[in-house]
């Protein structure tokens, strides 16, 4: 089977491509780069998600499409993440409605849903919120909303998919950044510290994308619908981290400020750099501090029940392997 992967070059497009290449089918990926890690059979297309005819050529002889390509982060123009989080969905989705793709895969986020309060075993009925304090989980639920309206248009079937805080071996941006900040004593906890998250590990991101790919047949309850996907158990999000550190020899966090102090600082620090036009991000913002500080983790019986999703790599098993991949980078 024809497959495309885009983002392929990021942490989970380049797991998934692998594990399609893996399983014998026949593996594209769009990226802004070359990435020389990935198989070399692997046809490589280097283009923007912002770049519809780009995008279109990359989806022509494509069997199915794992749109994985986004703007990530907490902090940057509305409209670099409109351009390519909601134009660069748009012209994935008319790439494969213009070749007759027929399947569809959308990595979303559980940030579409989160309201800045806590969310608790929350499942797939949760609405999306009324207002957004940040650009990137607002076009994520746009280009959500996107995909779930052209599943059944030409026999395209669609599925969203919401891993949250997505960790494991290679990855460039959570763990590092943590590990970043607290050498260098700038990690500080927000709120009480008792606030319990999801995290999913990598190899149970790429499972469940599998699953549900596979599941996505005419008459499937897949088809249309959005999934949360987790480890399964949530963290207690500060004891994580400083388990983390621990392990690694680092200072654990023991600074703290409550979340109403974080919120204020957030709100100046994003004034003060829209109104100066800094470069960079603010060390902290009011999406940042409602992420740091409340609880959100999910209720994922829906994808068990509908793809069989299961975790195939539990978080201790998932930390013993992070761990001795650091080890290994930091003696290298």
């Amino acid at each position: 089977m024809n497959v495309l992967v885009t983002g392929g070059g990021g942490f989970l497009g380049s797991h998934l491509a692998c594990r399609l290449h893996a399983m014998g089918h026949s593996v594209s990926v769009l990226g802004r780069r070359r990435y020389p890690n990935l198989p070399p059979n692997i046809i490589q297309h280097q283009a923007d998600l912002r770049d519809p005819k780009a995008v279109s050529e990359a989806c022509q002889g494509q069997d199915s499409v794992f749109h994985a390509g986004a703007l990530p982060g907490i902090w940057g123009t509305k409209k670099d993440f409109y351009q390519t989080n909601v134009d660069g969905t748009r012209h994935v989705i008319e790439g494969c409605l213009q070749h007759g793709v027929r399947k569809l895969v959308f990595t979303s986020s559980p940030s579409v849903i989160y309201n800045q309060t806590d969310m608790e075993n929350v499942d797939e009925s949760a609405p999306y919120p009324s207002r957004y304090l940040s650009d990137y989980p607002k076009t994520k639920a746009l280009a959500e909303q996107m995909v779930v309206a052209a599943n059944g248009q030409q026999d395209l079937m669609t599925v969203s998919l919401r891993p949250h805080l997505i960790w494991g071996p290679g990855d460039p941006h959570l763990i590092p950044r943590i590990i970043e900040r607290a050498k260098k004593g700038q990690l500080m906890r927000v709120g009480e510290g008792t606030n319990r998250v999801d995290i999913v590990y990598i190899d149970n991101v790429v499972e469940g994308h599998i699953r549900a790919w596979q599941a996505l047949k005419p008459g499937s309850p897949v088809a249309g619908r959005c999934y949360f996907l987790s480890d399964g158990q949530p963290v207690v999000l500060w004891d994580w981290i400083n388990q983390l550190l621990t392990a690694l020899g680092v200072a654990p966090v023991t600074k703290s400020i409550s979340y109403a102090t974080a919120k204020n600082l957030g709100w100046i620090l994003e004034g003060v750099y829209r109104l100066f036009g800094l470069a960079g991000e603010p060390r902290m913002t009011r999406f940042l501090a409602g992420q740091l500080a409340t609880s959100h983790y999910f209720d994922i019986s829906r994808a068990r029940r509908d793809f069989n999703y299961e975790v195939m790599v539990s978080p201790e098993e998932g930390m013993k392997r992070l761990l001795k991949s650091l080890e290994v980078r930091l003696e290298g």
